[in-house]
């Protein structure tokens, strides 16, 4: 907590810590936390179902404005439904180069292996326990003569570095347009028949010989990084924009033909929307064998 905490003071940090909360009232981060300015909750797990204290935190971290939540050493299994309630949105850091060793002793485990290397790995959380995909890992050399205690102290540099960084590129990379074209691509080639052809210099994705989808990173003077789809004509091009401006803009030569622009570069963005419009889009233009099969897919 120290360390991201640290890290946040820094003047390029992306990210800034709101609230550091605890099941334990005496933990030491929260006596630093509130040293350094930071508003702090606790609330003992003790008497209480897992479910219901999960929920007491969930709403603390709500209530605080917090977009991201970090687990920094809090040692508790989270029920499911908290999870789901952050997912895609709440991290951890593990101490050994998952998927080896989830769980417990992971240096010692490490060294009784004799594996050549440690470390520590930085990841989403899932349901499952030291799961979830990996965000960035750091392997640490294991050293003749080694104990769990040593290695664990080298391990722990490693941990405070690489959990900032992991974290400042997680926050900013719903803007990061390589990314979010990664996120795109791999929607548009699970549809049937789909290829990836450059168009004007972008990607573009075509059924059948046509193009249903392209890419748009703030082309034409725009800041949007989008999704370029088909609709059913300009007037709905023109209604979307209108009425969510936040969501879509008629984009430039492209709008008069029937084609939205779908924000992707925006806070909360739904991605089902997206793989929705994506098949819409597709639809449209699909041989009707071809579309027929994926109706009758599902």
């Amino acid at each position: 907590m120290a360390a991201l905490l640290y890290a946040s003071r820094a003047a390029d940090c992306p990210y800034e810590i709101v609230l550091v909360a605890s099941n334990d009232p005496e933990a030491k981060g929260l006596r630093l936390a509130e040293a350094e300015g930071i508003a702090t909750f606790a609330h003992s797990h003790k008497g209480m179902k897992r479910a219901e204290h999960d929920a007491v935190m969930d709403a603390a971290i709500r209530a605080s404005g917090a977009q991201w939540v970090a687990l920094a050493g809090y040692m508790r299994i989270l029920t499911a439904g908290f999870v789901e309630g952050w997912q895609g949105r709440m991290v951890n850091i593990h101490p050994s180069l998952l998927p080896k060793y989830t769980g417990l002793h992971t240096h010692e485990r490490a060294i009784e292996a004799g594996d050549s290397h440690g470390g520590v790995t930085v990841h989403l959380v899932t349901a499952e326990l030291d799961d979830g995909p990996i965000l960035g890992q750091t392997p640490v050399a294991i050293v003749a003569g080694d104990t769990p205690d040593t290695l664990a102290a080298r391990v722990l540099i490693a941990e405070h570095q690489l959990y900032s960084r992991c974290l400042a590129s997680l926050v900013t990379r719903e803007r990061d347009p390589d990314w979010l074209l990664s996120r795109l691509r791999e929607m548009a080639l699970a549809l049937p028949g789909t290829e990836e052809r450059e168009s004007h210099g972008s990607p573009g994705w075509r059924v059948g010989g046509k193009y249903f989808a392209h890419f748009n990173d703030q082309h034409h003077g725009t800041p949007h990084v989008a999704l370029l789809a088909k609709t059913s004509s300009a007037d709905e091009v023109e209604g979307l924009a209108e009425s969510s401006p936040q969501a879509y803009f008629k984009p430039a030569y492209y709008g008069a033909a029937g084609w939205v622009g779908v924000i992707l570069n925006r806070e909360e963005l739904d991605w089902e929307q997206v793989r929705e419009w994506l098949e819409r889009s597709w639809r449209a233009v699909a041989p009707k064998k071809l579309a027929a099969m994926m109706e009758f897919g599902g």
